[in-house]
């Protein structure tokens, strides 16, 4: 019995003392181990390897305010159209005045004063398309237009923009909007043979007042025409409300012929009735003049093929010195309506501005501009 006690106190000695040594081993190899490395991460993540922070979900939406009790729980927004005028100051020579200030304008829409919110000259590239008449009508009228044609070409500054679109039945287009004046003459120089006598005016201009409205800022149509139209699918109405309605264009008007039916009619006279087929050309002389007038721009009837250089340099001039006037209608509906536009020019005063040579003469002077333009109608 009393071996097997001592048996069982070496025991419990050896077991003690076995786990004293564990306990010293284990602080000695404490001492003697590097310690671990920092925990990387973002902050306030502790360990080895960082554990990514719980996305915290997002607020909640603000409520909207409701509106006080008893009024509407809606907002109106009203757009005042912006209205964009281009206007020409010449002399009675065609010569254009500048240096004016905004101060000197004064414009009218329906006869109410406006505000103008911003003036300045353009002086940027021009964006133009050259539409011509190319129809087998008679060689005279061919000629006019190619010589226009190439006076207009001439004009050009390395930076402007010309398309060339001709027309007969249909309009072609020639060459698309470049600056490489050699490309605007190649293209006049491939008009050949004409296919056609039959010229579609009408229908020519609209489809051209339809490309370029797509095209941003100030444009201008140089049209180089007889301004006989022989079957168009629309009417001289619909060409006016369409050149109405794009208020940022510019038509510039060069009839053709004028000098071979003057010929014509002082040698021949109404013998060879003459006299009668002109009432054709005035009356479309007279749609080229509405259509130059209603847009800003200028119209020009030759009587002399040396007059087409001179024509063309004017066009150029009146393109390069013109004013843009803008202001906000203080007519805000959006109704599809046309309002009429003028444009006066005073001096200080408030006065007509009087102008006068290097002799000190008083010159004879008018304002070129648009006469109007056609509201938006609203989309419900």
């Amino acid at each position: 019995m009393m071996g097997m006690i001592l048996g069982s106190s070496r025991l419990r000695a050896i077991a003690l003392g076995a786990a004293v040594l564990m306990v010293v081993s284990g602080k000695a190899m404490t001492q003697n181990e590097p310690p671990p490395p920092e925990a990387g991460g973002p902050q306030n993540q502790q360990g080895p390897i960082a554990l990514p922070k719980l996305k915290q979900p997002p607020p909640p939406p603000p409520q909207p305010k409701r509106a006080p009790e008893g009024t509407s729980d809606y907002s109106l927004t009203v757009n005042v159209p912006e209205v964009t005028v281009d206007a020409l100051v010449v002399t009675k020579d065609g010569q254009p005045i500048t240096g004016l200030k905004g101060g000197n304008f004064r414009v009218f829409e329906d006869g109410v004063p406006q505000t103008l919110t911003s003036f300045n000259r353009t002086e940027a590239p021009i964006t133009a398309v050259l539409l011509l008449e190319f129809a087998a009508r008679n060689y005279y009228f061919m000629n006019d237009m190619f010589n226009g044609a190439y006076s207009f070409a001439q004009s050009l500054r390395p930076q402007d923009w010309v398309a060339v679109v001709s027309y007969d039945m249909k309009p072609h287009i020639i060459t698309d909007f470049t600056q490489d004046k050699r490309e605007v003459m190649g293209a006049i120089r491939s008009l050949m043979i004409p296919g056609f006598s039959e010229t579609n005016e009408y229908d020519a201009l609209i489809d051209t007042l339809d490309r370029v409205d797509r095209i941003p800022g100030r444009k201008y149509i140089i049209l180089i025409s007889s301004g006989l139209d022989t079957f168009s699918k629309h009417t001289f109405d619909e060409t006016m409300k369409k050149v109405k309605a794009t208020p940022d264009v510019t038509i510039f008007t060069v009839a053709t012929g004028r000098a071979f039916l003057e010929w014509m009619d002082a040698h021949y006279g109404s013998n060879f009735g003459v006299r009668m087929s002109e009432m054709d050309f005035l009356q479309g002389e007279n749609q080229l003049r509405t259509f130059a007038q209603l847009t800003g721009g200028q119209y020009y009837f030759p009587r002399f093929e040396a007059e087409m250089p001179e024509i063309f340099r004017a066009i150029s001039a009146s393109i390069r010195n013109q004013y843009v006037l803008t202001y906000h209608s203080t007519n805000p509906k959006q109704d599809g309506t046309y309002r009429k536009i003028k444009v006066e020019v005073v001096g200080p005063d408030g006065q007509p501005l009087k102008v006068t040579n290097e002799k000190g003469k008083p010159v004879k002077y008018e304002v070129v501009a648009r006469e109007g333009y056609t509201a938006k109608r609203q989309v419900e």
